[in-house]
């Protein structure tokens, strides 16, 4: 049972680095550009110490909503008892990376933009969007040909040791 109420407690494998993740911190951290309304993950790197954010924003995702010379300032959503209320809070920038959440939606977006411009010229009930996402389709059937098939032995012709 803790006994420890601290900043980092019960944070022992939650900021554990890496396997050959030690060391000092490389240069991706700073030359990475924020800009307001990005979408960045909280990632706490256990190495910098400063502008460390508190273990329960940990993994989460919000936007970027002041950027400054060494931080920026992130805003997320946080379930406080029964009610979702938005936190504001800054986080050097060696604890934050950019987040991937919306690369699937820009994705789809190109796509549809594609579609658009092939199908320009057909009624706009058979131009087809892909607004929603979808799960893995089923793959397509197709038929295994094997040829020179070795014929099995019969067991009783089988030596046994």
């Amino acid at each position: 049972m803790p006994h420890s109420f601290g900043y980092r407690a019960r944070t022992r494998h939650t900021f554990a680095r890496g396997f050959r993740a030690h060391g000092i911190l490389s240069s991706k951290f700073f030359l990475t550009n924020f800009k307001l309304g990005d979408f960045v993950t909280v990632k706490v790197n256990s190495n910098e110490h400063k502008g460390m954010p508190h273990r329960i924003y940990h993994g989460k995702t919000g936007r970027v909503w002041n950027v400054t010379p060494r931080a920026v300032g992130v805003e997320i959503t946080k379930q406080v008892r029964g009610r979702i209320i938005n936190k504001r809070f800054h986080v050097r920038i060696e604890h934050v990376v950019k987040s991937k959440c919306r690369q699937d939606f820009l994705e789809r977006c190109k796509l549809n933009n594609k579609i658009a411009l092939e199908n320009k010229d057909k009624p706009v009930e058979q131009r087809k969007k892909f607004v929603k996402r979808l799960p893995a389709q089923p793959r397509p059937s197709f038929t295994l040909k094997v040829e020179n098939v070795v014929d099995v032995i019969p067991p009783e012709f089988v030596e046994t040791a």
